[in-house]
This record gives structure tokens, C-alpha cells and sequence, in this order.
């Protein structure tokens, strides 16, 4: 209970910036909630002066000033509609920049284990049930608050006897229908949860469409998301049950509070102990709360909704950062590119080390290759410099800083990378080279492309650097994209390079062509190189041998190929046949 007031009284923050927004909003709430309130007395006037006493004055009197306010009504409505419209979509505005904010300064930890498509059904699904609340539902609901406390004080000023005869139903069924909100809540948390199952089914299966047609598993993606599709409605047929049972019991409510005020006030009024123009009044004060009453489930129910999806939303919001700037960071104004390691230790988990004792020095300029089997822990040095990932013991330093005391986006501002499989935005190859840089001009970004060999692919294609390369860079071939992955490093000019320098999944010709573009890249840089490829080793300063998550062997190519381990064997498996097919190619 406590934590669901917690996250209401959370959403209503999000209100206190437009303070004049809801003050006008809620001003027309209530001015017509009074007018409502007046109706009932002005038919009762008319027809105990007007109808019993033959005036018809009266009657005139009184339709017009029904007339006059139903103007005032109508006023009070927009007042009421355009603010609340308003509030309702600029608060999902401010929510939608607080999540998205928030996802985008998590660390690599927090989207190593979270889903795509689960972060975009909180952010366009949970959102868009929460706005409906605070704005529009809120409103709603404190306009039938007030409209019921209205028409009790005026029901007992009328006949006290009479009112709480009437008035009991109603007390049962505003009971029912805390208790009801209550019930259904988490079914509608349950809900939302199974849309963000549903959206992460279909993100994985719109990606690897490729994967899922080449092996012809499209009935297995199908039978997927049938499951998954027939548990959310299953859900939601949950909620409908629940709420068939109980709305027939609202109306029976509603009515029966009619039936008691006929059965006990008509005698009353026919006996002279009230006027016929007061038991109008009752039944009309009655009648006016049926449907802000019956719509109080409603009202009720999009409160269940809108806690539930907060709570998805808050989840999120609420994931502390452990990687984020300390209060007192510094920023690296111009960085030379030395990098040390002291004594690093890494885990993702505590008690499963993935790096231990890992110590090594690169002079600016360097160029550090890194070699081992896989899972040997090779990346996850790389991803200690720019600090994806918080080292768990000893530090990572940079230009003597402990790279922790530095403000993050100035590290990375002098950081590169370049990976096997590059990510492309789907915008055109001009903005894609450029994102690094944007305020680069349209002569730095081609001089980065001739550097990068992407010059004239890029000038083959009918819009040139305007060309969009579809989502992912689908529209490109792998070392296309690689090529442009290295024009944005370029263009960017960090003093630190981390590469995958694999070029296995290209032909020779582009192998020849990225790996001139990578050796222009990396002059004068201190450079990372998780290699594969003996060119790379044999060109690196000295490289590290990583085994287990620690560093088995260091040294030069040859000086590593006469010391034997884990290096000749790697060596003798995997990187004798390319030497021997260089020589054959020289020979020949």
C-alpha cells in the first residue's frame, strides 16, 4: 500500500512544473462541479413555485438560467479538456525524456541483461497508460470526488433521513470500488509485463529475419509468439472477467439507491412532509451521480493501469548507475594516450572472475595486440579503458588519471573503436561518418573517407555521401561498412584506438583495402588490437597473451614464437597456415 502511494505521489511530481496549467484545469473542474450542483435546485424551484403554485414565470426563470448555465458549463468544460489534454501528453513528454535519459546513461552491465524489446514497451506501452492518468483520468477522477461530496451535503441538506437511506448503496459501492482497483492492479501489471514479452519476441525475430528464413523456422517464430500472445490474452481475459462480475453489481447499486428514495420519500412527499420539488431533487442529485459513479470503476481501473505501468517505468528510472561520474570528476582536456593497468581484476558476477591480476603499461603511441581462446577475457580489457565496465580491483589509468576520477564522456571523447561488425545508424554515409563529429564540414568528412577507402564506393552509389544505408547499414556489404566504421574513427581523432581487426568474412581484395585504411588509422595512436590475423601481431609494439583471464605471456612476436606456450600453440594452430600462404603468394 505504502509503495503504491509512493508511486502515485511520484507521478503527480512530474505535474509541479505546470502549477498554472493544473490551477486552471482544476479551477474549471471545480466551477463545473458547483454548476452541477445548482441544476437540482433550480428544477426543484420550478416546479414547487413554478408547476404547484401555477407561475409560470417561474418555469421561464428557471430554464433560463439552466440555459445560462449550461454556457458556463460548456466554458468550464474546455477549461477542463485543453489543460487536461495538455498536461496529459506533456507530462508522457517529460516521463518519456526522464526513461529515455535514463536508459541511455545506464552501463553496458544493465543492457547486457535487459531486452530491446521489453525497454520499448515500457517506453511507448507503459507510458502511454500512465499519461492517460495523470492528466485526463486524474481530473476525472477528482471532478466525481468532488461532484459526490457535493451532492451528499446537499442530499442531507435537502433530508437527512432521506439521504442516508439513498446514500447507502453508494457508500457499499465506492467500497467496492477502492477494493475492485485493488484486485485488478497487479493483473494489469501482469499485463503490461507479458506486452513486453511480446515486444521483445518480435524485436529478436525482425532482427534475425535473415537467420529465421535461411533455416526456414518461420512456423517455429510463429508458434513463439502464438504462446506468448495467447498468455497476454489470457491475462487480460482475466480482467474482463473480474470486471464482469463485479460492474452488474455497480448498476444494481446505483438503482436500488433510486428505488429507496421512491419507496420511503414518496409517501413523504404525498403525506406533505417534504415537497414533491425536494424528492425531485433527491432523485436528481441520484441520477447526477450514476455515471460519474459507474465511471468511477473506469476511473478506477485506468489507476490499477497506470500504478502498473509506473511501476515498470520507476524500475527502470530507479536502476542505480554504477558506472557514473563521481561528484568531483575531472575532465581530460587533451589526452596523449598512455594507458596502464594495475593489478586489474574484473567480475560480472561476484565469485566468477573474469579478469585477475591484469598489469601492463602502453607508451602513447603503442601499438598493444591481444591474443588468447576465446573467453579468455580479451575484450573485456578493451572494455575497462573507456570504462563500459567498472574494473572491481586495482585501476585503469589513463594519462596517469585512474580513468574513475575522469568525467566519462571526455574519456570517451578520446577513445575509438572500431569492431568486425561495425553498427550503422540508418541515416545516410555522410551522417554516419560524421557521428562522432558533428559539427565536421562536408570537406573533412570525404578527406576521412579517402583515408578510410570509402571514398569511392561511397561516390559509385546515384546519391554519394546523401546515400542512406538502411537500418543496421543493411543496404552495405560488411567491408563497406567496416570502411566507413574506420572514416569515423578517423574523423573523430582519438588519441586511443581500440580495433577487432578480423577481416576473415571478406574477400582478399577488401581485406587489402581496410587493413591500408587501418594502418593509416592507427598512426601515431596508442591502439588496442584484439587480433587475429599475424600481420597484426607482427606489426604490434608487443602483445599480450590472455589466458584464463590473466596474462599468460607478453613480448614481441618473434621473441613469443621461441619462449613456446599457449602463444606457439596458437600460433602452430591457427596462424602458421597464414605465414606459409604469404610465403607461397611471394614465391609465386
Amino acid at each position: 500500500m505504502i509503495e503504491r502511494r509512493s508511486i502515485y505521489r511520484r507521478l503527480l511530481g512530474y505535474l509541479k512544473p505546470y502549477w498554472r496549467q493544473v490551477l486552471l484545469a482544476y479551477v474549471g473542474v471545480l466551477f463545473a462541479a458547483v454548476l452541477n450542483l445548482l441544476v437540482p435546485q433550480i428544477i426543484k424551484d420550478a416546479i414547487d413555485n413554478g408547476l404547484a403554485a401555477g407561475q409560470a414565470s417561474a418555469l421561464f426563470w428557471a430554464g433560463g438560467v439552466i440555459l445560462g448555465i449550461a454556457l458556463f458549463r460548456g466554458l468550464a468544460a474546455f477549461s477542463q479538456r485543453y489543460f487536461g489534454e495538455w498536461l496529459t501528453h506533456r507530462v508522457a513528454y517529460d516521463l518519456r525524456n526522464h526513461f529515455y535519459n535514463s536508459v541511455q546513461n545506464l552501463p553496458f552491465a544493465f543492457h547486457d541483461r535487459s531486452h530491446t524489446g521489453d525497454l520499448m514497451s515500457r517506453a511507448t506501452s507503459d507510458i502511454s497508460e500512465t499519461e492517460r492518468f495523470v492528466g485526463i483520468g486524474l481530473m476525472d477522477l477528482t471532478a466525481t470526488i468532488l461532484l459526490m461530496v457535493g451532492v451528499i451535503i446537499a442530499m442531507l441538506l435537502e433530508s437527512a433521513r432521506l439521504s442516508l437511506l439513498a446514500l447507502a448503496p453508494f457508500a457499499v459501492l465506492t467500497i467496492t470500488a477502492v477494493r475492485f482497483g485493488g484486485t485488478v492492479r497487479p493483473m494489469f501489471k501482469a499485463i503490461q509485463e507479458q506486452i513486453g514479452v511480446l515486444s521483445e519476441l518480435m524485436q529478436e525475430s525482425l532482427t534475425g529475419i535473415r537467420v529465421v528464413k535461411a533455416f526456414a523456422r518461420e512456423p517455429h517464430e510463429l508458434a513463439k509468439f502464438d504462446d506468448a500472445n495467447d498468455e497476454w490474452f489470457e491475462r487480460r481475459y482475466t480482467v474482463i472477467k473480474t470486471w464482469a462480475k463485479n460492474w452488474p453489481f455497480f448498476t444494481f447499486l446505483v438503482t436500488s439507491s433510486i428505488f429507496l428514495l421512491l419507496w420511503f420519500g414518496g409517501p413523504l412527499a404525498l403525506s406533505g412532509e417534504i415537497t414533491v420539488g425536494s424528492l425531485f431533487a433527491l432523485l436528481s442529485y441520484v441520477l447526477l451521480l450514476n455515471g460519474p459513479v459507474q465511471r468511477l470503476g473506469f476511473l478506477v481501473n485506468l489507476a490499477a493501469t497506470a500504478g502498473a505501468s509506473a511501476s515498470r517505468i520507476f524500475e527502470i528510472i530507479d536502476t542505480p548507475n554504477k558506472v557514473a561520474d563521481r561528484p568531483a570528476a575531472i575532465a581530460l582536456e587533451k589526452a596523449q594516450g598512455e594507458v596502464i593497468f594495475e593489478h586489474v581484476g574484473f567480475a560480472y558476477r561476484a565469485g566468477l572472475p573474469i579478469l585477475e591480476d591484469v598489469d601492463f603499461y602502453a607508451r602513447p603511441g603503442q601499438r598493444v595486440a591481444l591474443i588468447g581462446p576465446t573467453g579468455s577475457g580479451k575484450s573485456t580489457v578493451t572494455n575497462l579503458i573507456p570504462r563500459f565496465y567498472e574494473a572491481t580491483e586495482g585501476r585503469v589509468l589513463v594519462d596517469g588519471h585512474d580513468v574513475r576520477d575522469l568525467q566519462m564522456s571526455s574519456l570517451r571523447r578520446h577513445i575509438g573503436i572500431v569492431l568486425q561488425d561495425p553498427f550503422l545508424f540508418s541515416q545516410t554515409i555522410a551522417e554516419n561518418i560524421a557521428y562522432g563529429r558533428s559539427d565536421a564540414t562536408m570537406g573533412e568528412i570525404i578527406a576521412a573517407a579517402k583515408a578510410a577507402r570509402a571514398h569511392e564506393f561511397t561516390m559509385s552509389f546515384p546519391d554519394g555521401y546523401d546515400t542512406r544505408v538502411g537500418e543496421r547499414g543493411v543496404t552495405l556489404s560488411g567491408g563497406q561498412k567496416q570502411r566507413i566504421a574506420i572514416a569515423r574513427a578517423l574523423l573523430a581523432d582519438p588519441r586511443i584506438l581500440i580495433l577487432d581487426d578480423s577481416t576473415s568474412s571478406v574477400d582478399t581484395e577488401t581485406e587489402h583495402l581496410i587493413q591500408e585504411a587501418l594502418d593509416i588509422l592507427m598512426e601515431g595512436r596508442t591502439t588496442f588490437i584484439i587480433a587475429q590475423r599475424l600481420i597484426t601481431l607482427k606489426s604490434a609494439d608487443y602483445i599480450l597473451v590472455l589466458d584464463k583471464g590473466r596474462i599468460a605471456q607478453r613480448g614481441a612476436h618473434d621473441s613469443l614464437l621461441v619462449q613456446g606456450g599457449l602463444y606457439r600453440q596458437i600460433y602452430d594452430l591457427q596462424l602458421r597456415d597464414q605465414e606459409e600462404f604469404v610465403e607461397l603468394m611471394i614465391r609465386d
